[in-house]
């Protein structure tokens, strides 16, 4: 009887879910098709993909696109990632609870609530000082009190906050920033898109006995990284 009524419950809940989502549906469909089918398994990215409602972070435009398979345009000739590639950005990192997290590129900001789920704290620099402040203004309406932004050079990283056990770039320069590899935590590992052309390679680095260990894990397609005069890195 006991099992019953907690079935009923969780579809009560799930039910109600729906109701005041407009997306409910469609975030599922992501989640199942988009990342289980690839590989994703990890069930606490999983959950937090469920959670969070990505069309909140979309341009109102592009906002019946907010779960499809692939980029979108925001604003400053910038992109929010396909849902699979910062899913995958995400597992790789194996974060934990009591992680502190730097992300350089807030963009739309969906890549923060992300993580903002899975660890303890994120500070995300953005050098668009309108990402930025479009990105917390979504941060604040969904009660992400964890999650710190800042605008400025995202290749300078945060050093005031150092070391950060994971570091998650979602802009590709032509080399790995050296000040993000000394911010880097011992035993932390960072995850960066590398490479000048339109197609780069994601590295993944690790810090073990004071020494990075790098490792190219997937070729993907990410906007370059740029310093505050405009120019790429």
């Amino acid at each position: 009887m006991r099992l019953l009524v907690l079935i009923v419950g969780l579809i009560t809940a799930v039910e109600c879910s729906a109701q005041n989502d407009a997306f409910f549906y469609e975030r599922q469909k992501m989640v199942e098709v988009q990342l289980k089918n690839r590989g994703i398994s990890n069930d606490m990215v999983l959950s937090a993909f469920q959670l969070v409602p990505r069309h909140e972070f979309v341009l109102p435009e592009y906002k019946k696109w907010s779960y499809a398979d692939g980029p979108l345009p925001i604003n400053e000739g910038q992109t929010i990632s396909q849902p699979y590639v910062v899913a995958y950005m995400t597992e790789i990192l194996e974060l934990k609870r009591s992680d502190q997290v730097l992300e350089i590129g807030t963009g739309s900001g969906y890549q923060a609530a992300i993580l903002a789920q899975l660890c303890d704290s994120v500070f995300t620099i953005e050098l668009f000082e309108e990402l930025s402040k479009s990105a917390t203004k979504v941060f604040r309406k969904l009660e992400y009190n964890n999650i710190y932004s800042r605008v400025g050079d995202g290749y300078l990283g945060w050093p005031e906050k150092a070391p950060f056990d994971a570091i998650i770039v979602t802009c590709s320069p032509s080399h790995v920033p050296e000040p993000l590899q000394e911010q880097l935590a011992e035993g932390g590992s960072m995850i960066i898109p590398v490479g000048a052309g339109n197609i780069q390679k994601l590295v993944l680095l690790q810090k073990k006995k004071g020494k990075i260990r790098k490792k190219d894990v997937l070729p993907v397609r990410f906007v370059p990284m740029l310093d505050e005069r405009g120019a790429k890195y």
